[in-house]
């Protein structure tokens, strides 16, 4: 199979509603944590970003189901490589951003806010939508003022969940116009 770069970002914006799904559901996942931090237990905060994170794909497939969208990108699509990798390099940080934690509670999330938005500037790469280096660089800003600033971190949990549902919103925005000018999904 020989896809030109732009028919794989294609492909994978098809899949996925731009990587809009797949947002969404990661807010939801920060949305809980902050939750929990909000309650004083920083330590089951980290842990429900944690485990949470762990569904964060299949729950961003079932958006995209829910969207009328296959929710899987097409299996000879070179992307797909590209996405694991970025998943296996996250997934690296993870013990980075616990130890830090070990320290300072507030660092977890300053941690992977840094982690995170480091992730989303490769998706400007796989989704082919500049909107990603502006989500990007949005958390990168939200970590590092996170930890400069020692922010609860019910507030770095926060700032994540927040920045994740506006770019989120914007991306499906996005996903639906174009759907609509094409006609196809």
């Amino acid at each position: 199979m020989n896809m030109d770069l732009d028919a794989m970002q294609a492909d994978m914006r098809r899949a996925y509603c731009g990587g809009g799904a797949g947002m969404l559901a990661s807010s939801l996942v920060w949305t809980a944590a902050a939750l929990v931090a909000m309650r004083g237990d920083a330590q089951h905060a980290i842990w429900t970003l944690l485990i949470g994170g762990m569904f964060i794909h299949p729950l961003g497939m079932l958006f995209a189901k829910l969207a009328g969208r296959s929710g899987m990108h097409r299996r000879d699509n070179p992307l797909a490589w590209l996405a694991g990798a970025s998943t296996i390099w996250m997934i690296a940080s993870l013990p980075l951003a616990y130890a830090a934690s070990r320290l300072h509670a507030e660092w977890f999330f300053a941690a992977m806010l840094l982690v995170i938005g480091s992730r989303y500037l490769v998706f400007e790469t796989l989704y082919g939508l500049r909107v990603y280096r502006a989500c990007g660089f949005a958390l990168l800003a939200a970590g590092l003022l996170a930890g400069y600033l020692r922010l609860p971190p019910y507030a770095g949990a926060a700032a994540g969940a927040a920045i994740e549902a506006a770019f989120a919103i914007l991306i499906l925005l996005r996903d639906r116009a174009a759907v609509a000018a094409t006609g196809t999904a």
